[in-house]
């Protein structure tokens, strides 16, 4: 017999019930370097600065339903065309799925690049359409007669692709992704969440492409905590997209403290340098560890290879050691046997490597 519980249950999608949910690792106690955040925070006279102008907040009061205010400082700061629009999602994710959903139909395809974000297929999923995963080369470039074939085949309505990607941390060359582009029977989307490190973009090339959209976000500048980021394009596209944004979904106390960090954004581009600095220091203490096959960056996180053991083991001898890094958790693959490390502070990028090479060397 049936009961209240089980018929609910029996109208959830199967494909739902499919889905591990999405885990974030418990760092109590540990040094944090698994989700590629900004290890820096603001100085001590900004944040005095910025709760006092918290603590004029109406919170009893709906914010500003399109944050104006905010959309026009990220325009300055991130330079978005004059003659493209834009619009706000509550992170990338809630961005990722209001574009998935505008184009939700049967026979729809979302398309990218495997192994990458895993919120591309994760929210193709969550609306119910087909996502398709290109796979990457060996060096986790793009395989452009795949993509080729992919593209053609499957007549996706979005692809989206990871600038510079996560987790490989490398950008893809610019002329694949100008023939993606130009050869794509819907949008592409160019998604620079680690744009800081990179420090390259095809913002300014928006001009030239009216089916281009490049998301951004303020989370890897060092306002995670926030859950901010944007998606800018050709107007009527953005207009379009904008429809599904639920209301208020900017809230008042994110928009008053990205307004207030943006106003200072040469601290954050100070704490982007430091971090591209520490990262190439880092690069070359892992690459002198044998054992060990290090990946380039061009983002603020470096994905290596364990050679001689089980990532497994490794990664647990480092949190024993009191850092939390990624695991990537592959048995085969490009990501065989990998692990990920955000880049922290010197401090901590020194404990990061003397919790390694006890894990490769003494272990």
């Amino acid at each position: 017999m049936n009961t209240p519980l089980k018929n609910c249950l029996q109208k959830i999608r199967p494909v739902i019930k499919e889905i591990q949910a999405y885990h974030v690792a418990d760092a109590s106690g540990l040094i944090k370097l698994d989700a590629m955040e900004n290890p820096y925070s603001l100085p001590a006279d900004l944040k005095v600065e910025l709760q006092a102008r918290i603590s004029m907040a109406e919170i009893n009061r709906y914010p500003d339903p399109s944050a104006s205010a905010l959309r026009e400082k990220l325009r300055q700061v991130m330079r978005v065309p004059e003659d493209k629009a834009l619009v706000l999602g509550n992170g990338s994710d809630e961005l990722i799925q209001m574009l998935a959903m505008a184009v939700a139909d049967k026979d729809v395809c979302l398309m990218s690049f495997d192994p990458g974000f895993v919120m591309y297929k994760m929210i193709a999923d969550f609306v119910g359409i087909k996502y398709v995963g290109v796979p990457l080369s060996e060096n986790f470039s793009l395989d452009m007669e795949r993509t080729c074939q992919a593209i053609k085949q499957y007549q996706p309505a979005i692809i989206f692709i990871a600038y510079p990607n996560n987790p490989s941390a490398n950008c893809y060359n610019e002329k694949d992704i100008e023939e993606i582009i130009l050869m794509a029977p819907g949008m592409v989307v160019l998604d620079e969440a680690y744009h800081p490190f990179a420090q390259t973009s095809f913002m300014s090339r928006l001009t030239e492409f009216d089916n281009l959209l490049v998301m951004r976000t303020v989370s890897k500048m060092g306002l995670a905590g926030l859950r901010l980021g944007l998606l800018c394009g050709h107007s009527d596209i953005i207009n379009e997209i904008d429809k599904i944004r639920l209301p208020y979904n900017i809230n008042v106390l994110t928009q008053i403290s990205a307004e207030f960090v943006l106003d200072n954004i040469d601290v954050l581009d100070t704490q982007a340098k430091l971090i591209r600095e520490e990262r190439e220091l880092l690069l070359e203490k892992m690459k002198a560890i044998s054992g060990l096959q290090v990946f380039s960056s061009q983002a603020n996180f470096i994905l290596f290879r364990v050679l001689d053991k089980k990532a497994n083991d490794v990664f647990e001898s480092i949190k024993q050691s009191g850092v939390l890094i990624k695991n990537m958790r592959a048995d085969v693959g490009l990501l065989k046997n990998c692990l990920r490390v955000t880049v922290g502070t010197p401090s901590e990028n020194l404990a990061f490597v003397d919790a390694l090479v006890k894990a490769i060397v003494n272990d």
